[in-house]
C-alpha cells in the first residue's frame, strides 16, 4: 500500500499520527508542508473527496488570525486558496492511501481503513 502522509511535524496530532502508523509497520511518504508548501489543486482533491468544511481547520490559531475578509462567504473554491496560501489551515494529518483518504487522525478510523 501507497501512503503519503500530510502534516507539519511538530503538530502534536501528527505526531501521535506518525508514531501509530510505525507501531503498526506502516511506511509512508512524509510531507512536510512548511517546507514543501501545499499545492492548491492538490487540495482542491482532498476538498472534492472529503468536503472543504472537514478539510479546512478553523479551529486552529492561524485560521482565526486570519483576516475577517478571508473567514467571511467561505466556499470550496474559497477554502482552497486560504489553505494553499495558509498551509497551517489544513486539518491535520491528511493521508493519501491507495484505497482514499484520511483527514484527522482517529486511531478506529485509521484501523478500518489501513488494516
Amino acid at each position: 500500500m501507497t501512503i503519503t502522509f500530510y502534516g507539519i511535524p511538530n503538530c502534536d496530532t501528527v505526531k501521535k499520527a506518525r508514531d501509530w502508523l510505525a507501531g503498526k509497520g506502516l511506511a509512508y511518504t512524509f510531507h512536510d508542508y512548511k517546507k514543501q508548501g501545499a499545492d492548491a489543486a492538490r487540495i482542491a482533491q482532498w476538498v472534492e473527496q472529503a468536503g472543504w468544511e472537514k478539510v479546512l481547520n478553523r479551529a486552529g490559531t492561524t485560521f482565526k488570525k486570519l483576516p475577517e475578509a478571508d473567514k467571511q462567504g467561505l466556499d470550496a473554491a474559497k477554502a482552497v486558496a486560504v489553505m494553499a496560501a495558509n498551509p497551517s489551515c489544513i486539518k491535520r494529518p491528511v493521508l493519501e492511501h491507495s484505497d482514499g483518504l484520511l483527514v484527522g487522525f482517529k486511531p478506529n478510523e485509521w484501523e478500518a481503513a489501513l488494516a
